[in-house]
């Protein structure tokens, strides 16, 4: 039958399978596990390497300067930094759930580094543990537990918050023999347990008591709590390994080794079984059946994953798992299951021999389950040849079947491509398919860019439709840090290139990151192609380019913004200055007069003094006689002198100050409504074409309650149907069905406009208009 060879290398541990297939050979050279201490990180994240300094090591041809080195899975060294810290020997060091390497010292000092060896944080775990040195710790996930000699247990529960928690007092007399965490997300109190082992029995410690457990059991020698916190499985002083509930009622497994010497190390596969290392084997225990020994001549270092193990070696790294039952069905020899006879058929066919049609009558009625089995099976396999037949198998038996889920085969071959991208060798990220879909893909995108493999992360941001800005941001932020000797200019025409690849990525973001990295000038001309102004105005200000926040606010129309940008300048230039700034800008220098008139009215006098408008308003207060103009804004004041007839005074104003031709356009047709100098509005429409339209002659019109003058302009509007609207609003107040036959005549020739007409002739029920 099928995958003799491939069943050949499983291991049975009762009545399941277990195998373990190379992932790597490692790319390091001379580094030996024995001498160093080491820290892997799950879901196949990166080693840290460091020189054990409590052993005595001949160091050969290598510098005498312990080193902190950090390696890909796959043993390609990602970076390195002499480790210069003080605080005593090192005691423990582990990866936290977002790739932060804790370092732990002697005297409770913690150092976290980056995936680049770079020092990101440093504290203490306090007075106690300076006194009286620590001596061990646990690390789990965002957390550690640590005792000192005086046999206090401290606790940080997220390093994150870098806060340590005394836990209750024992009352020991000697170190525990060992110590095991369960995690605060497993516990009821939701705050972190330890569990000791000390005497005959086991000591529960949380911050508020100690519980005595399991009274005789003792001593232990090791402990390890399963991955969610249900089980702990132990080491005896008599040779016996124990898996039991954590509150230690119930007994799993007691299973009697050959040696009562203590493994040096303990770890869960999973959860269906347990591993124990000694100096030369590695012995597998499950709840039954016999265990399965696996024999290594050089040193390894168990690293427990969600559904497994990883077993690092100086010259490998394997993964030992259980196989999973759709790898079963296939390729157990002897299997007569449809998943083993499509397989088989497709192997057939490929011979171009009838045995292959045999198969499939033979499973006819199961083909689903047979094809689903294969797609399953395909994700499993680390082998790229072997995911790739049994893909095929699946597709071979999907052809002759239309029960099965079409897009099943896609799904997996989109999940294999990126797998397979991220599991070679230059990556060394050797994810299987459970730790993928539990780490998700967004996370392994994060870790693609802390890596620096933003290419590949784009792509697969990409290939997943998942919103690339994530990666480009990051990539964007790090070439500015590591381009130092490039010109700006030089630079922004490289982060322009790769930044309009995503639309809508806030350049302002990109340009904050220049700004705090020292390059001002590349952040000015990055923030200038930011098109969201709520974004791009503060950052103006931010670095110092106030008087182009100042132009963009008021370009916007944002009365929200203009006045940000009005308080950061008052409160950072003189007066003078200040006035200067907000003349040439209107929008400006209105909204600051309103806001000034209301709170600042000794400000406001001094603005208008020194801009020469309290002059020309008193002036005209003299000229007139009327007390109506000091303290008016520039816009109030032209319209007051056109409401007088001041034409001239009017003009002045708006020669003086600069004032628009649109808001002149503006100011002057409302005016002149106002007093109903319709001669004199009809004469200035025709001066020149109005910059603003006519419609605001229109809206003046009717506002003023004169549909027979609106009526003048309207034929003068751009838009057909918009010339329609406001003569058929026109006639319909003045109620004239005459005029409004006329107008739809006029609007004949536009089907749209012409119904408006007859809409509102219907309505208004005019009699005799056709």
């Amino acid at each position: 039958m099928a995958g003799v060879s491939v069943a050949a290398e499983w291991q049975l541990l009762y009545n399941r399978y277990y195998r373990k297939p190379e992932l790597y050979q490692m790319q390091w050279k001379q580094v030996d596990l024995t001498r160093n201490k080491i820290a892997c990180a799950p879901f196949g994240g990166p080693i840290a390497v460091i020189r054990d300094d409590a052993k005595i090591v001949q160091l050969y041809a290598e510098s005498a300067l312990r080193k902190l080195r950090i390696f890909t899975s796959s043993g390609r060294l990602i970076s390195e930094t002499v480790w210069k810290n003080p605080g005593g020997r090192l005691i423990g060091l582990s990866w936290t759930d977002d790739l932060t390497l804790v370092c732990i010292t002697q005297v409770g000092t913690v150092y976290s580094y980056n995936i680049h060896a770079e020092l990101v944080s440093t504290f203490s775990l306090g007075k106690e543990c300076f006194d009286n040195s620590v001596v061990e710790c646990v690390f789990w996930g965002n957390g550690v537990v640590c005792i000192n000699e005086a046999f206090e247990i401290f606790a940080v529960p997220d390093f994150k918050i870098p806060k340590t928690v005394k836990l209750a007092d024992c009352n020991l007399e000697e170190l525990p023999h060992c110590m095991a965490v369960i995690e605060p997300q497993y516990t009821k109190s939701g705050d972190v347990e330890v569990l000791l082992g000390v005497g005959d029995h086991v000591l529960l410690v949380e911050e508020d008591g100690v519980q005595h457990l399991a009274e005789g059991i003792g001593p232990l020698q090791k402990m390890v709590v399963s991955r969610k916190g249900e089980f702990v499985a132990s080491f005896t002083h008599d040779g016996r390994l124990l898996v039991m509930s954590t509150d230690f009622a119930d007994v799993i497994i007691d299973y009697a080794c050959e040696s009562a010497l203590p493994p040096d190390q303990l770890a869960w596969c999973g959860l269906d079984s347990v591993l124990l290392y000694w100096d030369d084997m590695l012995l597998m225990v499950g709840p039954y059946g016999d265990p399965v020994r696996y024999i290594y001549d050089e040193p390894i270092i168990l690293i427990p994953e969600c559904d497994g193990v990883r077993i690092l070696s100086n010259t490998s790294m394997e993964f030992l798992h259980r196989v999973p039952d759709s790898t079963v069905s296939i390729f157990q020899i002897g299997s007569t299951l449809p998943a083993a006879l499509l397989y088989d058929a497709l192997e057939h066919f490929d011979r171009r021999s009838a045995k292959a049609d045999e198969n499939l009558r033979l499973i006819r009625s199961s083909l689903p389950e047979a094809v689903e089995a294969c797609i399953d099976a395909a994700g499993y396999e680390f082998d790229i040849s072997q995911q790739r037949t049994l893909l095929r198998a699946a597709s071979y038996g999907q052809t002759f079947s239309s029960h099965v889920q079409r897009d099943s085969i896609q799904e997996m071959c989109k999940t294999l491509r990126v797998l397979n991208a991220v599991r070679h060798v230059d990556i060394g990220i050797p994810l299987s398919i459970q730790q993928y879909k539990l780490l998700t893909p967004s996370v392994l995108i994060n870790r693609l860019i802390n890596a620096h493999k933003h290419l590949l992360a784009l792509r697969i941001s990409e290939y997943l439709a998942m919103n690339q800005e994530v990666v480009l941001m990051h990539w964007t932020c790090t070439k500015i840090s590591a381009s130092a000797v490039i010109p700006d200019v030089s630079l922004l025409e490289i982060l322009l290139d790769k930044l309009k690849i995503c639309k809508g990525i806030s350049y302002a973001a990109v340009a904050a990151h220049a700004d705090k990295s020292g390059r001002r000038k590349l952040a000015a001309m990055l923030v200038e192609h930011e098109p969201r102004s709520a974004k791009q105005i503060p950052l103006l200000l931010s670095i110092g380019e106030e008087d182009t926040a100042l132009m963009k606010a008021t370009e916007s129309g944002d009365t929200d913004l203009v006045y940000l940008v009005l308080f950061h300048i008052w409160h950072k230039r003189a007066p003078l200055e200040f006035f200067g700034t907000i003349q040439a800008r209107p929008l400006a220098r209105d909204l600051f007069i309103t806001y000034a008139r209301c709170y600042k009215h000794e400000f406001l006098k001094d603005f208008f003094l020194s801009t020469g408008n309290f002059r020309i308003q008193h002036e005209l207060e003299v000229t007139t006689k009327q007390a109506i103009f000091v303290d008016s804004s520039i816009s109030d004041t032209i319209r007051t002198c056109i409401v007088l007839g001041n034409h001239r005074a009017a003009n002045r104003v708006k020669t003086e100050f600069k004032v628009s031709e649109k808001r002149w356009y503006w100011l002057k047709v409302f005016a002149l409504a106002t007093i109903r100098d319709w001669d004199a509005l009809e004469k200035f429409s025709k001066e020149k074409r109005p910059p603003i339209g006519y419609r605001p002659f229109v809206e003046a019109c009717v506002d003023a309650g004169e549909k027979h003058e609106a009526l003048k302009y309207i034929p003068k509007l751009a838009d057909p149907r918009e010339r329609a609207e406001e003569a058929a609003d026109a006639a319909s107040q003045t109620k004239d069905g005459e005029l409004l036959g006329r107008l739809k005549l006029t609007f004949a020739q536009n089907a749209a406009a012409s119904s408006i007409f007859d809409t509102l002739r219907d309505r208004l029920s005019f009699q005799g208009v056709s």
